[in-house]
């Protein structure tokens, strides 16, 4: 996991005593979030601003402790330690839920940039496996829209969440899932081969490439056949 922790991003002091309120349990799992605002993608070295900004509004802005998320993810993949695994966050919308979830930020908006990056659903992840092998929390994961009434995540986060947040696949596995697929599509339009077919007593069953290759096949011979006549019929002008 790339984590950039509070003192790496510039972090401002959480306030006391409420930012440094800990977890009185286990954590059941874990929620996702998104900005719900306008978020235009940057480069990397303008993402810290960009979490200090948060921090601000979070602070300034809402009169939080310090900034809500337990972490938050960049479309680069790296994760920004927020309020970390051991202060309750601030962001699943009241103390109980709170103290249920940890709340990992990806930074997408409901405009603008509305899609995670593949580097960001990695970072996601590892944020997600951090919480649960470290916190501790359990194996629940969802959106903040889950038990309280909000869009958050967003569409497209929470479309990943309910696959179970997998991580993206390389460009190999999504072309043996493309191969797959072909073969599935072939395999499953079988038919009977003709009884006329002078391949029918060893190929019994044909698929469509089975029809291509009789079309061809049947082509060539014809072909043959064809040349064949021409000969003839040329041999018999001479003849004449």
């Amino acid at each position: 996991m790339k984590l950039v922790t509070r003192a790496q991003w510039g972090a401002r002091a959480y306030r006391t005593p409420n930012g440094a309120t800990p977890y009185s349990g286990a954590r059941r799992g874990v929620k996702l979030h998104y900005l719900g605002t306008a978020y235009a993608d940057r480069t990397h070295d303008r993402c810290a601003a960009y979490v200090r900004l948060l921090q601000d509004q979070h602070m300034d802005g809402n009169g939080w402790s310090d900034i809500g998320y337990s972490f938050l993810v960049c479309t680069h993949g790296y994760v920004y330690e927020g309020r970390g695994l051991k202060r309750r966050n601030s962001a699943n919308g009241n103390t109980g839920l709170n103290e249920q979830d940890y709340a990992v930020c990806l930074l997408v908006g409901s405009s603008d940039l509305v899609k995670p990056t593949d580097a960001q659903l990695h970072g996601a992840r590892d944020a997600i496996e951090y919480c649960r092998k470290e916190g501790p929390a359990g194996a629940w994961l969802g959106g903040h829209r889950d038990g309280y009434a909000t869009s958050c995540p967003g569409d497209a986060v929470y479309a990943w969440v309910k696959q179970g947040a997998p991580r993206p696949k390389t460009s190999e596995e999504a072309d043996m899932d493309k191969v797959q697929i072909h073969d599935a599509v072939w395999e499953q339009d079988r038919a009977p081969a003709p009884s006329t077919s002078p391949n029918a007593a060893t190929n019994k069953t044909w698929k469509p490439i089975s029809f291509l290759r009789e079309i061809y096949d049947g082509i060539t011979r014809l072909s043959k056949d064809v040349a064949a006549l021409r000969a003839e019929v040329a041999a018999l002008k001479k003849g004449n």
